[in-house]
């Protein structure tokens, strides 16, 4: 069964998407590398392809959304999902299915593939040594992600918090589901001017965005029909969105204090919380 995201894969997708795309990969030989759509195969040329083939990979790691496929050349390929994009693992001799955009051969026999309903993932390879990836802030499910270092980075930004916990320079790969939802937790009203937080906030802050990221819904899949052969490791099945407290939850009573939930838009997004506990 193939799986594609309800919404933008954020932060705990990547990683289970790493651990899918590592244990596939690990110690595996790329034996071919094909590209079925325009985008990709302008990120494959025939130059990249041939640094990628006959490579043995080292590992699959992870910088904020960014995975790292690390070879034996020294090179590193790094995806990225953006909105849409999921691996499929199967057989090398399965039929091309209408969104894969990248395929990578191994040499037991099986395949890595890169599904992409709206073609955005990006891929691109960094020469030995010149992994240049944009300026990212610190890993929040890091041990070394304390109430002193948000704190620290949220000094001096005047914004309201929820947007400012969206800039990949404050919290590298924090998105706007697992935002909303740590305010929630840390009982803040995402308007906040993110410097005028306090120690104490600060801290519960820390603390809901570990807790939204490491207990992640299962439920961020839709199913489209089974293609044969294929099978996608995926986070968890399902359509529902019942375990968010406040996300896509507009009008229904907040969890905690049941008064309803609201929507804002900020920086353009939607921001839901609750009026009642959120202050």
């Amino acid at each position: 069964m193939v799986h594609t995201f309800r919404a933008m894969p954020e932060l705990p997708e990547i990683e289970h998407a790493r651990r899918v795309a590592h244990d596939a990969l690990d110690g595996r030989r790329i034996t071919r590398v094909q590209a079925f759509h325009a985008t990709t195969r302008r990120a494959l040329t025939p130059t990249t392809r041939r640094r990628l083939e006959g490579q043995r990979v080292l590992a699959v790691t992870r910088r904020a959304k960014y995975q790292l496929l690390e070879l034996e050349n020294a090179y590193v390929l790094e995806v990225h999902f953006r909105m849409t994009g999921d691996w499929a693992v199967g057989s090398a001799a399965d039929p091309v299915d209408a969104l894969e955009r990248a395929r990578f051969t191994l040499d037991n026999g099986a395949r890595l593939s890169l599904l992409d309903g709206r073609a955005f993932a990006s891929l691109r390879l960094h020469a030995p040594g010149r992994v240049r990836l944009p300026p990212l802030g610190p890993e929040p499910l890091d041990a070394a992600f304390t109430p002193v270092v948000l704190a620290e980075q949220l000094r001096g930004r005047r914004g309201p918090i929820k947007p400012v916990l969206l800039d990949q320079r404050v919290v590298a790969g924090l998105g706007n589901i697992y935002a909303a939802e740590a305010c929630w937790v840390a009982r803040i009203d995402p308007r906040t001017a993110a410097h005028s937080l306090g120690a104490v906030r600060v801290a519960r802050l820390t603390a809901g965005i570990k807790h939204v990221l490491e207990h992640a819904p299962v439920g961020r899949y839709y199913q489209r029909p089974a293609t044969v052969g294929e099978r996608v490791v995926a986070l968890g099945e399902g359509n529902s969105d019942d375990d968010w407290r406040v996300y896509d939850r507009e009008g229904q009573p907040c969890l905690r204090c049941a008064r309803p939930i609201v929507r804002t838009v900020q920086s353009g997004r939607s921001t839901y919380w609750c009026r009642g506990c959120q202050r």
